[in-house]
């Protein structure tokens, strides 16, 4: 029997890269759409043949068209997207530039948006069950949390997307659910880390700022509140894709979710 095709974005992140694992490991082929050129070198390396790489802007809803039009072209369709991309910027309210809430709100909400948008024509035609899991944010609904207004914004648009989604194509075989981790050690605590397009990050109020949310990081960690572990044990990584596994939107059982 041939190989599911699933479609990761930010698939060369650090979530994004504990996603494919697992995903690998399923024995599903991987199609990884990412920006960073080098991290898909590397992904592909790491697990050949099970990946196969596109280097793509995921603010850019032509290419992204362009994208799973070669997707089709080479594996037939797709079986299931995970929408991993995403960013948080840090400038805070009232003092965030138009050009980082766009930046924002395109990585990660408009590259999920476009994205499904592309991956549902090609589930269409497919059989068998389709999966496709945004990957949000507790922060999105945890106040208490060290997040900018825009970054939580961006989560809960997402969340809003899935609902409607997950309604609209619940009797097509098309399950769409939506997962909102709380803190998860990636490579967005490393201070300075910032994405390839935007440079915010260089100012002294950026990295005072990254500081705050490292120091964040450490307290939650040492409280045993982040996830942590190995791909292969990460709590959220555990229960994403297998088809006989229950499926979950957000904290709760999403009304119009399936069980394959």
């Amino acid at each position: 029997m041939s190989k599911k095709i699933a479609v990761v974005t930010g698939a060369a992140g650090g979530m994004g890269l504990a996603i494919t694992a697992k995903l690998v490991q399923s024995d599903f082929q991987i199609v990884a759409f990412d920006i960073n050129e080098e991290g898909l070198k590397n992904l592909e390396k790491q697990f050949a043949p099970s990946v196969f790489s596109y280097c793509v802007d995921l603010t850019d809803a032509d290419a992204i068209k362009d994208a799973f039009a070669s997707v089709a072209e080479k594996f037939g369709g797709v079986d299931a997207l995970v929408n991993t991309a995403g960013n948080c910027y840090m400038s805070d309210f009232p003092n965030i530039p138009p050009s980082e809430f766009y930046l924002q709100m395109a990585v990660n909400f408009s590259s999920a948006f476009f994205c499904s948008q592309e991956a549902i024509k090609l589930m269409l035609k497919r059989s068998g069950i389709k999966k496709i899991v945004n990957i949000s944010s507790n922060g999105a609904y945890n106040f208490d949390v060290f997040d900018p207004p825009h970054y939580r914004a961006s989560k809960a648009a997402m969340d809003t997307l899935t609902k409607d989604l997950a309604r609209r194509y619940a009797d097509q075989s098309i399950c769409v659910n939506s997962i909102a981790p709380a803190m998860t050690e990636s490579p967005l605590f490393e201070l300075g880390v910032s994405c390839p397009r935007c440079h915010h990050t260089t100012s002294d109020e950026h990295k005072q700022r990254a500081r705050e949310r490292q120091r964040q990081f450490q307290l939650a960690k040492a409280r045993g509140q982040m996830h942590l572990g190995e791909p292969q044990k990460h709590t959220l990584i555990k229960q994403l894709l297998p088809a006989h596994a229950p499926v979950l939107y957000s904290f709760r059982r999403c009304p119009y979710a399936m069980r394959a």
